[in-house]
């Protein structure tokens, strides 16, 4: 059997990729309510500033804060009520001096007004109003701008859209943005055991797992899922599938045929489709030592191992990235962590990352990281936990009472 052509720490294996190929970012311009999660192409200004007029923070009247300087229960300020402002509308009149206007939260303040007073610090007398508190210039108002100035950036190019963004674009009246596309993903399973989830396997043969796997991988990293269907063990079909995936995506994912073994194809074909071929043929981790790196005509193409497990670190640690760089967004993980107690501890070799499933339990109040052992080609290892705990490069392993960093799928 031959052996890796070097094995690399995962760190250094994603460095090389990374320098190995150039992102040619497409953009598009969508309507703002479907941009959620979108990595923003352009700078957004704001067009205006926000709010446009002086509006209430509270129920209550509008005042000219110097009428009421000095009011107290004892000796409120007596105010002339001649209005009520309007939801929705300008008031049209102005206060003068010892007038006040019925606001409610939300309210633009009629012109002359400059502050205005809670309803619970007054109280109703005839046809006007008595202030018990006094209140300074500005007070329980959003002046003009106050949130956001015309011409002060909003957003930076480069930012992934969140739902705050979107209801801040949709206040700036901004209903459309310019968006990086999003990287397509050709996702080829190989092998002639593999048959289609639908089917009822022969004896010998396994349903397609990772075709679906990464193509939910993909869709969540912010990448399109295209599925190649599943191709047999011959180099040929194999060259033909991933020569439509680099012409029909910016990325080429191939499950299986990544181990050294006569049988396995992968390496082969990404050297024989164009240069500069494999970059990197096998990573020190496990599970998922046997994968490939390789960019061709600058479409970056990962051969991960067909055993599930493996498939999805490898993905998490290399093809999320990717993903994340072409659609214009940092490829650093936006993963979430959590903190927890190891229950026990976890055997490993100095050299390699270990990457161990953990189911989460809290006891006693504390939260608790069970490790689930098992072989890198069994789903249900993934399906009972909810996340996992990498063991450094440079550690034999993790002991049971340690605190760890579990990465949430």
């Amino acid at each position: 059997m031959p052996e890796f052509f070097e094995v690399l720490p995962p760190k250094e294996a994603y460095q090389k990729l990374e320098g190995s190929y150039t992102p040619r970012l497409k953009t598009e311009e969508i309507p703002t309510a479907e941009a959620l999660d979108r990595v923003l192409a352009v700078d957004i200004l704001s067009p205006e500033d926000l709010p446009a007029f002086p509006r209430s923070t509270m129920d209550g009247y509008a005042v000219r804060a110097e009428d009421v300087y000095g009011a107290s229960e004892g000796l409120p300020a007596y105010l002339e009520v001649v209005g009520e402002v309007i939801m929705g509308a300008e008031p049209p009149f102005a206060l003068r001096s010892g007038q006040a206007a019925i606001i409610f939260t939300g309210g633009m303040l009629p012109r002359g007004a400059n502050a205005v007073v809670m309803v619970e610090n007054t109280q109703v007398l005839g046809e006007g109003v008595e202030v018990l508190r006094p209140v300074a210039v500005g007070e329980n108002v959003i002046q003009v701008g106050e949130d956001i100035r015309q011409g002060t950036a909003v957003l930076a190019r480069g930012h992934p859209l969140q739902p705050q963004d979107i209801g801040g674009l949709m206040a700036l009246g901004i209903i459309r943005v310019p968006v990086y596309r999003k990287p397509r993903v050709a996702i080829i399973s190989t092998g002639d055991e593999v048959v289609s989830p639908g089917q009822k396997p022969p004896a010998g043969k396994v349903r397609d797992i990772n075709t679906y796997t990464c193509s939910a991988l993909t869709a969540r990293a912010g990448g399109i899922p295209l599925l190649m269907g599943i191709i047999p063990d011959d180099r040929a079909a194999l060259l033909d599938a991933c020569r439509q995936g680099m012409e029909q995506a910016d990325i080429v994912i191939i499950s299986a045929g990544s181990s050294v073994s006569t049988r396995d194809l992968t390496a082969q074909v990404i050297n024989s489709l164009g240069k500069p071929g494999i970059l990197v043929h096998g990573v020190a981790i496990r599970p998922g030592k046997p994968t490939v790196l390789g960019v061709v005509e600058n479409v970056p193409i990962f051969g991960l191992p067909g055993n599930p497990v493996s498939a999805v670190v490898l993905f998490t640690l290399f093809v999320a990235p990717t993903i994340r760089r072409l659609s214009g967004a940092p490829a650093a993980s936006s993963g979430r962590t959590v903190t927890a107690r190891l229950t026990h501890s976890i055997a490993s070799v100095a050299g390699r990352e270990d990457y161990v499933p953990v189911r989460l339990l809290e006891v006693q109040g504390e939260l608790l990281a069970e490790p689930i052992f098992g072989k890198s080609n069994l789903i249900f290892t993934l399906v009972r936990a909810e996340g996992t705990v990498r063991v450094p490069l440079d550690q034999g392993g993790l002991s049971a009472g340690e605190m760890v960093e579990v990465l949430i799928f």
